[in-house]
């Protein structure tokens, strides 16, 4: 797909923006949460994991560790077999053990608000980060970028790219600052709802009049 120039690609954003706001009112972060620290536990756990999954199995987690201090005291095994429906446990309990004792020798127990911080901690990428703190702290720093925000970018002709750190690069060009937490939170709605990976709903689909990739031929409707 040819490059649109940044102008042209702003352009479509803003009239994205207010399409997929209106479509998706309820948009939110999709994992529940109290805290910053239910929050940056949960993100880790939805690693290669639905946040459906990671939801039924935060609420008896947070309840048995309440604190930073009660995370990282934990025995390994009692830990992996708290979070082993999430998937790859062992890896997640060793990270979300060694964050928290982070947390405890440097943060005084508690999530910092800096990308520098977050992403100093076991198991912390920027992805992770970027959702905790534009959704815990109300920071924007950057865009959130998934399977989902990666697909749609391609298909919408806001980026080339495939790699999250391009396309993050791309997106923070684009979206309006102050959208940058609402932005993937949007895509990802719309996501599963229209745009699916297998089956695009494009005749279905709000956008689809600005989206250089709409098959308005297709036969998406049974």
């Amino acid at each position: 797909m040819p490059r649109d120039s940044l102008a042209v690609r702003k352009q479509r954003v803003d009239a994205i923006l207010p399409l997929l706001q209106r479509t998706y009112p309820q948009a939110k972060c999709s994992l529940t949460h109290r805290s910053p620290l239910e929050l940056l536990v949960a993100t880790i756990l939805s690693a290669q994991c639905t946040d459906d999954r990671v939801n039924k199995v935060t609420p008896a987690l947070f309840a048995k560790y309440p604190t930073a201090r009660h995370f990282a005291h934990s025995k390994p095994e009692t830990l992996e077999r708290d979070i082993q429906s999430t998937g790859f446990f062992r890896n997640k309990a060793k990270n979300i053990r060694a964050m928290a004792a982070a947390l405890l020798d440097h943060h005084n127990g508690e999530v910092p608000n800096t990308m520098e911080k977050l992403v100093a901690l076991s198991g912390v990428g920027r992805k992770t980060a970027n959702v905790v703190l534009g959704n815990a702290f109300g920071i924007d720093e950057g865009v959130v970028v998934d399977t989902h925000v990666s697909r749609l970018s391609l298909r919408l002709g806001l980026t080339r790219h495939t790699d999250p750190v391009k396309i993050e690069l791309d997106l923070v060009q684009l979206v309006p600052k102050k959208d940058w937490t609402i932005w993937p939170h949007l895509l990802i709605q719309h996501g599963r709802a229209v745009c699916t990976a297998r089956k695009p709903l494009c005749r279905q689909c709000p956008l689809n009049k600005l989206c250089p990739s709409a098959d308005l031929k297709a036969a998406d409707s049974k």
